[in-house]
């Protein structure tokens, strides 16, 4: 098991640590009040590399591991937990067709979505299969050498935004979940269109939409592995995921430990920094351990992935831990900042509501816990 960074992740970490205070913190409280998505954060992405972590150079990214993705990931999350989202589940599409893809699809699809500044989506939840994607109702039927897809998904990050979006639909519905395969969808693709934008309560700056498709015809050529891999491809792929959003959530608890600590040092009460105060201590005490307990379990599910080893459970674990972590310790952060965090002056505020959704997407907390009990009863 990892448990030590070498010099060059050190040094990643020195650059994205950088980057998310220069950059990232001047915009974060900009972005979230207009829910605006950052897209010139995201080119300065692109430009140094972060697009391209765990995509060979060969096609256009910039190598890597997921040990880096994780580095890269919470140092922006200390700062704008959306930009961290952004750039997380980005790299879905991208190892989706790192693995899965033709060779012609990587050659054409992996530099535009590393390099070339394009944006990938990942299109599986709908208003009836969140949780349940065995609910899927989205279909694929051939006509010649097309695809013609009809249906709804909802709640795709970055689905307005996306330049190519993996949607995951029936191309036989006859055979339920063995029936679900992956196609790649460009945008501008006549018959698919953006719906509703959600006004969500945190994370404002992530844009999530709905996505309409209408006889939406794309050639057969777009099939991501073979027919009725989707649904192998989509669980894949969202246990990779997990790890990501552990790593986001990682951030933002380190993100609220730092402000708590800088506002203890500043605020004086009784004639003293508050950070005197024992009772508060406590709590800094509490919260550092428990980040600290969440960041291995989080770089130990990385490890696994990186060694080609099974890590499925670990990769539950730790965004089960980690998510729940992050909302506890933004909490108590807030709780150090009295009414001071409540107010939008302060960055908590925004934390504890960054927090909450770490704990539903990519599989609520519950469905954590059927995937670690299962591993453990057998």
């Amino acid at each position: 098991m990892k448990i030590t960074f070498n010099q060059a992740e050190e040094k990643i970490r020195e650059v994205a640590r950088e980057f998310s205070e220069k950059e990232i913190a001047p915009l974060a409280e900009e972005l979230d009040k207009e829910a605006r998505y950052p897209e010139e954060s995201f080119q300065k992405m692109v430009k140094l590399g972060f697009t391209g972590i765990g995509v060979p150079e060969e096609y256009g990214g910039s190598g890597g591991n997921e040990i880096v993705k994780c580095i890269v990931v919470e140092e922006i999350a200390k700062k704008c937990a959306s930009t961290a989202g952004i750039l997380s589940i980005h790299g879905i599409f991208g190892q989706a067709i790192l693995r899965f893809g033709t060779e012609e699809q990587k050659q054409q699809y992996l530099p535009e979505v590393t390099s070339g500044g394009k944006h990938g989506a990942f299109a599986l939840t709908e208003p009836n299969a969140g949780s349940d994607a065995g609910a899927v109702k989205t279909h694929a039927f051939k006509n010649g050498d097309n695809y013609i897809i009809n249906g709804t998904k909802c709640f795709i990050t970055g689905g307005a935004n996306a330049d190519y979006v993996l949607v995951f639909a029936l191309t036989d519905p006859s055979k339920g979940l063995k029936g679900m395969s992956a196609i790649i969808v460009p945008k501008n693709t006549p018959g698919f269109k953006i719906g509703k934008t959600e006004d969500k309560m945190g994370i404002r700056a992530s844009e999530t939409s709905e996505l309409i498709f209408d006889n939406c015809k794309v050639p057969t050529t777009n099939l991501v592995g073979k027919e009725g891999q989707g649904f192998k491809i989509a669980m894949i792929m969202l246990d990779g995921a997990r790890i990501g959003v552990a790593a986001q959530a990682l951030g933002i608890a380190k993100g609220a430990i730092d402000e708590s600590v800088k506002y203890m040092h500043e605020r004086v009460q009784f004639g003293k920094p508050i950070a005197a105060l024992q009772g508060l201590q406590w709590y800094i005490a509490d919260m550092a351990t428990k980040t600290e307990a969440s960041k291995w379990l989080i770089y130990r599910a990385a490890s696994l992935k990186d060694e080609g080893q099974p890590y499925s459970t670990e990769a539950a674990m730790a965004k089960l831990n980690a998510s729940e972590n992050a909302r506890i310790v933004t909490n108590l952060a807030l709780q150090i900042h009295g009414g001071y965090g409540y107010m939008k002056d302060y960055p908590l505020e925004r934390m504890c509501r960054d927090a909450k959704i770490t704990e539903i997407y990519e599989g609520t907390s519950e469905i954590h816990k059927v995937v670690i009990a299962r591993a453990v009863i057998g």
